[in-house]
């Protein structure tokens, strides 16, 4: 039971720091949607995403942070078994299934709705 309150704890953190980032400064969605992936990224790097992934659970793998964790997570992998190079061979491992339903989905919904300009 704890699991689904500190899962809706960070998620709903996380949301209601980007909602008076949006509020609160001239950056765009675009820009928060990037600075959470790179807070993401840097949590993931400290060692301490890990952490609240266990604790949090879906909560904490829902939110565009994990995007970043994730990211860094598969390149380090490689890069513990193939060095440097590793880095760019493994920054896409735990995160293509994702892209590809995006990309894939994006392009089946532009061609049944008629964007407007």
């Amino acid at each position: 039971m704890d699991t689904y309150i500190y899962a809706f704890l960070f998620c709903g953190f996380v949301c209601m720091v980007s909602q008076l980032i949006l509020d609160n400064t001239k950056l765009t969605p675009g820009h928060v949607t990037s600075l959470f992936v790179v807070i993401g990224a840097a949590l993931d790097l400290a060692g301490i995403y890990d952490k609240i992934v266990l604790y949090c659970g879906a909560g904490a793998i829902i939110p565009i942070t994990s995007f970043g964790h994730l990211l860094i997570h598969g390149a380090m992998d490689i890069a513990n078994e193939n060095g440097v190079i590793g880095l760019a061979l493994g920054i896409f491992n735990l995160t293509s299934a994702g892209i590809s339903v995006a990309v894939v989905s994006a392009f089946i919904l532009a061609l049944l709705f008629k964007p407007k300009h």
